[in-house]
């Protein structure tokens, strides 16, 4: 996992705002005790990182690996 993906499923399941709030303020026990933000600036993947925040906020499992994007029509594609 990218951190762009990290932060588009952050944003995506808590909003652009809270998912900055959660990053710096939450400590999560499975990255050793430090808030997102730490942990990425220490090293732990962002997927260890998304799992261990996804654990503490009881993110259901169905919802871990972000939303349904659907792709965007690109017209009717007769050549």
């Amino acid at each position: 996992m990218r951190i762009s993906d990290f932060w588009r499923l952050m944003d995506d399941e808590f909003g652009a705002g809270y998912s900055r709030v959660l990053s710096s303020s939450l400590v999560l026990a499975g990255v050793g005790g430090r808030t997102a933000n730490d942990a990425l600036a220490a090293g732990y993947s962002p997927r260890d990182v998304w799992l261990a925040l996804c654990d503490v906020q009881d993110v259901p499992p169905e919802r871990r690996l972000g939303r349904d994007v659907k792709p965007a029509d690109k017209g009717s594609g007769t050549f």
